[in-house]
């Protein structure tokens, strides 16, 4: 399976027409080597859908498939490959719902008997039958398609770009002494519930100010180990590109959720690092041009867990803005 993805804050419809945005997950596990899923009940509607609700205000799509999971089944998740969204008429107008594939352990489901009354495990062609939104079945289709393939089982691997930092015309000191702007302040604290989402234990970051004040508050927050690599830097990849890249290579071969805090330049030789261990047609989305991700966005590769350093979905997630 080779998917892109790119999501954004659903502040408003943007000329889409959506009128409601909401956001689930597909809880999937093996036992005894066949696919499971994870459907509930819901009294107030009588139907059977996956996990999933609207955003709450100041929420991202990602935060919001975690948290409704989460509220719905009691079960913590972390997401991984992005499944199709599906858009289906509501009495405000149109909704549009965003799924993500998420493995869980073999944990009981616990539904929280006010929206939900059961919560149950069945097998693919069983949960074709009971879904009551036919739309619904489009990320099933795409979670066995990946299962299939091989593809499903993924651990993260995150790029951010520091937040926004104070100009450089307007800093006279040690560029790597430049902090974050008041706006890239807030978008710090954006990116530490949004990288919840998946969790990474582990930071790699440029040693430079405004990369260590981006990730402070999510390694704060989670304990998350933080491992300053100076090839990570302008400075540093200006004199030998090859030693950023080499910074993603061995990430990849490690097999680790992760994620890599860095700078605008260094970007290119990020992407093209990535770029190398995916499919053309997956890399041909990557963003390329010029700066490649705003400040404080991030870029999240799915890496196979069956095909060690195979990356088979790819996703942004664009900043906070003012």
């Amino acid at each position: 399976m080779r998917t892109t993805e790119h999501l954004e804050e659903a502040a408003d419809d943007g000329g889409t027409g959506v009128s409601v945005y909401a956001a689930g997950a597909l809880c999937w596990r093996v036992k005894k080597k066949k696919l499971e899923l994870l459907l509930i009940h819901r009294q107030r509607y009588d139907d059977w859908s996956w996990p999933k609700g609207k955003l709450d205000a100041g929420e991202t799509l990602a935060e919001c498939a975690v948290r409704e999971v989460y509220e719905e089944v009691g079960l913590p998740i972390t997401l991984g490959i992005p499944l199709p969204a599906i858009r289906y008429a509501v009495k405000p107008g149109l909704k549009e719902v965003h799924y993500w594939a998420a493995a869980v352990d073999d944990l009981p489901p616990m539904p929280d008997g006010k929206e939900v009354d059961t919560a149950v495990w069945c097998s693919p062609n069983k949960a074709r039958g009971l879904l009551s939104n036919p739309s619904d079945v489009q990320p099933l289709d795409a979670l066995l398609a990946a299962f299939e393939a091989g593809t499903l089982a993924t651990w993260p691997l995150l790029v951010v770009r520091h937040a926004k930092a104070k100009p450089r015309s307007a800093w006279t000191r040690a560029e790597g002494d430049r902090p974050l702007a008041a706006t890239g302040k807030r978008q710090a604290l954006y990116l530490q519930r949004l990288l919840m989402a998946w969790h990474p234990g582990k930071i790699l970051t440029s040693g430079w100010m405004r990369c260590i004040a981006t990730i402070s508050p999510y390694a704060q927050a989670t304990k998350a180990k933080v491992k300053v690599i100076p090839a990570l830097t302008e400075a540093d990849h200006k004199r030998n590109p090859a030693k950023s890249a080499a910074v993603v290579e061995r990430l990849l071969a490690k097999s680790s959720p992760v994620a890599v805090c860095t700078h605008r330049p260094v970007l290119p030789s990020v992407l093209r690092t990535l770029a190398g261990h995916m499919d053309p047609s997956l890399a041909a989305a990557l963003p390329i041009k010029d700066p490649h991700l705003a400040p404080g966005e991030i870029l999240v590769a799915h890496v196979s867990v069956n095909n060690p350093g195979w990356i088979v979905a790819v996703e942004q997630h664009k900043p906070y803005e003012d």
